[in-house]
């Protein structure tokens, strides 16, 4: 799926972390990777697809150390890289689609020639605060920048953590942003959310 046959997302549950990555298949049928981990807790997500229908899995993971908790991340629409900008222009209505466009620039000039990554011209990993629901979003078809645009439908109010993956001049970058809903979900809908943490969205 995406070019790999399993994708692993790691995130720290105070958001201060956060790493994807692609494991490799062992003869003996174990998937394996590294991470670089600080101490605390993480919630770690195998992404793939089975028979057809794409499945996340989940589970937390317990990093021995000395753990310094972090204030919540403040709301943020623009994001700073090694010397990229990228700007989240869109809101998320819980219930209905909405599309969120990330614009990249470099030095104050637009990027248009953005390189796949994974088949695409970007990933976008969406974390709802307190329980980390779970959403991975991949860009409508389009030119190589400097816009990428996604629609994805988020479940329920709250607060959302955005983590964008892009490729430049080879190499893989993160930029995160924290993002609120507007409006309000139905009620069916939040009902639902309750049992179902991890999802998959395209």
């Amino acid at each position: 799926m995406h070019e790999k046959q399993l994708h692993l997302i790691a995130v720290r549950r105070d958001l201060t972390g956060f790493q994807h990555v692609h494991p490799t298949l062992g003869e003996r049928g174990t998937w394996r990777t590294e991470l670089d981990l600080t101490p605390g807790t993480w919630r770690v997500f195998a992404d793939f697809s089975a028979h057809g229908a794409p499945l996340t899995l989940g589970a937390d993971l317990q990093v021995a150390g000395d753990y310094e908790p972090t204030e919540a991340a403040a709301e943020s629409r623009t994001a700073e890289v090694d010397g990229y900008e990228v700007r989240l222009t869109g809101d998320l209505t819980p219930g209905s689609d909405t599309e969120l466009s990330l614009a990249i620039t470099k030095d104050g000039r637009p990027v248009t020639d953005l390189q796949p990554y994974l088949g695409a011209y970007g990933h976008l990993v969406a974390l709802r605060a307190g329980d980390l629901a779970y959403l991975h979003v991949h860009p409508e078809e389009g030119d190589a920048g400097p816009e990428v645009v996604f629609h994805t439908n988020v479940p329920s109010t709250g607060r959302y953590h955005l983590y964008l993956d892009f490729r430049h001049e080879g190499v893989v970058r993160t930029a995160a942003f924290t993002l609120s809903t507007s409006g309000a979900a139905p009620a069916a809908q939040d009902e639902e959310q309750e049992d179902h943490s991890d999802s998959h969205t395209h």
